[in-house]
């Protein structure tokens, strides 16, 4: 393996498992107003995330630095053609956070309606926004012989030569992506709640799961028809199909967990769901970073875009020692707060 595909591999890899550990925090977000109706309840599925949403966004800006030190070409294309919807996603992280710090603050019922709003909107517009972005990424950006872009917000609506961020297909990847998510927090919250707040969670999950099978089989057809280049790659490297396979048991196995009332075993499959429906994705896309919908030759590939091999093999060492440290702590976080979250007796902020 070239010290390139190596570097794309890692990259893959902390953003899907951010997908995966953030991703949970979002979809908890995004059904919190149906899952908590009372304020017990909604301080307790605060409490149940408290201990790892901040953890969890660090897995986000190591992969973004990691794509700097690795591919300098591609993010610096990436970020100034997604300058919106990059600063977005920060406005949308910032106001998640200051509401799960800010909501104890004061017991007046509007200042936490207020906030508990703020939580679930935030929540679901940076599922929304990653999932355009997924879009974006699949589909292709209307890259320049100079490796630049600029997509307007929507064009004609459809994923043409010269696409906007927004038409048909990125708006049924979200969707996707909002679905998954969704279903992930529930399971997440299944495994750790009880009585009520886990009936209901356990009741979207069900229901969820089988709205994500709906829309991916929109989706993939459409995926196909968008982009044939996944197709290509898959022609390619047969062996990739490991990948969907491990995507497509996942995704039923969760549902039998889930019925089962297994809910760890529920929550690590539909993980394993998203990890191998990302990792699918990456593997038809490679050696594409950025794909050209004017003209492929333009297109940023792991080998025009990545730095220089010295760059890239001195990074390799910084890298080993600085996930070390992530994945130690990571790892004792999770194993420090598993099990049940308590009922919360006390006003105080879960930050």
């Amino acid at each position: 393996m070239s010290i390139d595909t190596l570097w794309f591999v890692i990259v893959v890899m902390m953003f899907t498992v951010y997908a995966v550990l953030d991703g949970f925090d979002f979809g908890t977000g995004i059904i919190y107003v149906f899952v908590a109706r009372t304020d017990t309840e909604r301080q307790l599925v605060l409490k149940a995330i408290g201990p790892v949403w901040k953890g969890n966004e660090v897995w986000l800006v190591a992969g973004g630095g990691l794509l700097f030190l690795a591919f300098p070409k591609a993010f610096a294309a990436g970020f100034s053609g997604f300058y919106l919807a990059l600063n977005l996603v920060l406005w949308f992280l910032i106001m998640r956070g200051l509401s799960i710090a800010l909501r104890s603050h004061l017991r007046n019922p509007l200042w936490r309606t207020f906030w508990d709003a703020i939580f679930a909107v935030s929540s679901l517009l940076l599922a929304v926004v990653f999932g355009v972005a997924l879009g974006n990424l699949i589909r292709g950006v209307p890259l320049g012989p100079d490796g630049q872009f600029f997509a307007a917000l929507w064009t004609t609506f459809t994923p043409d030569r010269i696409p906007g961020i927004l038409d048909w297909f990125t708006v049924l990847v979200s969707a996707l992506a909002v679905a998954i998510l969704s279903v992930h927090g529930a399971n997440y919250l299944a495994l750790k709640t009880d009585a009520d707040v886990r009936i209901r969670a356990c009741r979207i999950a069900d229901v969820g799961a089988w709205v994500v099978v709906l829309l991916a089989i929109m989706a993939l057809p459409a995926l196909v028809f968008v982009q044939p280049a996944l197709r290509d790659g898959y022609v390619a490297h047969p062996v990739g199909s490991v990948l969907l396979l491990t995507a497509g048991v996942t995704l039923f196995t969760a549902q039998y967990f889930r019925r089962s009332r297994l809910d760890l075993a529920a929550f690590v499959s539909w993980s394993l769901f998203i990890l191998g429906s990302l990792g699918s994705i990456a593997w038809g896309l490679f050696p594409n970073l950025l794909i050209a919908t004017e003209d492929p030759a333009f297109s940023l590939t792991i080998s025009n875009s990545a730095a220089s091999s010295y760059g890239l093999r001195v990074g390799l060492v910084w890298f080993s020692l600085g996930i070390s440290l992530v994945i130690g702590y990571t790892t004792w976080v999770y194993v420090s707060f598993r099990g049940k979250v308590e009922r919360v007796l006390f006003e105080g902020s879960y930050e």
